[in-house]
């Protein structure tokens, strides 16, 4: 690791540590080395920041002639972590025949654990980048390596599709298997743009999507047809569980019509979708109910006890009916920070009907609303 693969940060807090000599008459030249790897795989001592600042090349310490002759006007500083030697300060002093000053001494070792500390936390930040390297090229051979038989998938289910034919009362679950794998295409592309491109962090502390964002080649999208796969895969999922299933009765305008936010209210579906099987009872009846106002999904389970009904929107809170079941808690969590970033609300009803008097009057309602009331 050389001085250029540091971090301007570091780089720029060694030279302030040894400015702060400027003033002192006592010493001639300051030295600061890192202990690495040489080419041959043997330990060398390598030059990170000097002063007085100069251009003139330093060599490392093991071949530096002049460093072989001892000299009581030369100090080294050792810049350690525990036992492991991390680097040295070498402090040289005008020729004198007067003993090293106690005071400059003890600044010399104090700059030499500042230095160690900060060195440390600079090789940590290193071997975590290089670990973040790794994981984005295995990321990316392992999109690659996915992409083939996922478009394999596509291929068999279209040849399916046209074998059983247009009247086949299959038909839809071959669709629906199309969507999926069209789905699944889009987190890949996801995953890819992540293992290319360093995404900055945000700054307000708001939570990343798990779906997929828009990729640019999408120029329109509606949240109705972001929903609706939601909707068929919750269908097949009541299906194969045995439970009633009840989907929209009508389309709101507004999903129909494109919006800036359609990723993260699709996010928010499927959140409480999942929550929704996961935690009602096998045999409950599951639905979602759309409205010019917001969203309801709404189960006919055992209401969340009312001591609960709060706590399970904070991060990491399992309630009773989830507490033998793995998982990270964070579900509504997230749904409801990213309600709130949209300018609305998520909340609880035990009485699903309040949404709409058409649903049951006991159960969980979790409503997503677009503007809080």
């Amino acid at each position: 690791m050389t001085s250029t693969q540091y971090s301007e940060r570091f780089l720029n807090f060694v030279q302030q540590q040894l400015m702060s000599f400027q003033a002192d008459q006592e010493l001639e030249h300051v030295v600061v080395y890192v202990a690495r790897s040489g080419e041959s795989g043997s330990p060398t001592l390598e030059v990170v920041g000097q002063w007085p600042k100069s251009e003139k090349f330093l060599q490392p310490v093991e071949t530096d002639t002049a460093l072989r002759t001892p000299s009581s006007n030369r100090r080294w500083y050792p810049l350690q972590e525990g036992s492991i030697l991390l680097g040295v300060i070498r402090a040289e002093r005008f020729a004198t025949e007067e003993e090293w000053r106690e005071s400059l001494d003890q600044r010399l070792q104090s700059m030499s654990i500042l230095m160690a500390n900060s060195l440390a936390s600079e090789l940590d930040r290193k071997r975590l980048l290089d670990q973040l390297d790794d994981q984005k090229e295995q990321i990316s051979l392992m999109v690659h390596q996915l992409r083939n038989p996922l478009a394999a998938l596509g291929t068999y289910a279209k040849l399916l599709l046209r074998k059983i034919g247009p009247e086949s009362e299959n038909e839809n679950l071959v669709k629906g298997l199309m969507n999926e794998q069209a789905q699944v295409n889009k987190y890949l592309s996801a995953l890819d743009q992540l293992s290319q491109v360093k995404l900055p962090q945000a700054d307000d502390g708001s939570n990343r999507l798990l779906l997929p964002p828009l990729l640019p080649s999408e120029t329109y999208i509606s949240v109705k047809s972001l929903i609706e796969p939601l909707i068929e895969r919750a269908k097949a999922r009541a299906n194969l569980q045995g439970r009633n299933w009840y989907g929209p009765s009508k389309w709101p305008l507004w999903m129909e019509a494109k919006s800036i936010s359609e990723g993260v209210i699709a996010e928010i579906v499927a959140n409480l979708l999942e929550n929704a099987f996961r935690y009602s009872p096998p045999k409950a009846s599951i639905g979602i109910e759309v409205i010019e106002e917001g969203i309801c999904i709404w189960d006919e389970g055992t209401p969340i006890k009312e001591e609960e009904r709060e706590k399970i929107f904070q991060k990491g809170f399992r309630g009773e009916s989830g507490s033998k079941m793995s998982g990270s808690g964070i579900g509504l969590a997230l749904a409801r920070d990213l309600a709130r970033q949209l300018g609305g609300d998520l909340q609880l009803l035990v009485d699903p009907s309040k949404f709409k008097n058409s649903l049951p009057e006991s159960g969980n309602a979790f409503v997503f609303n677009l503007e809080p009331k």
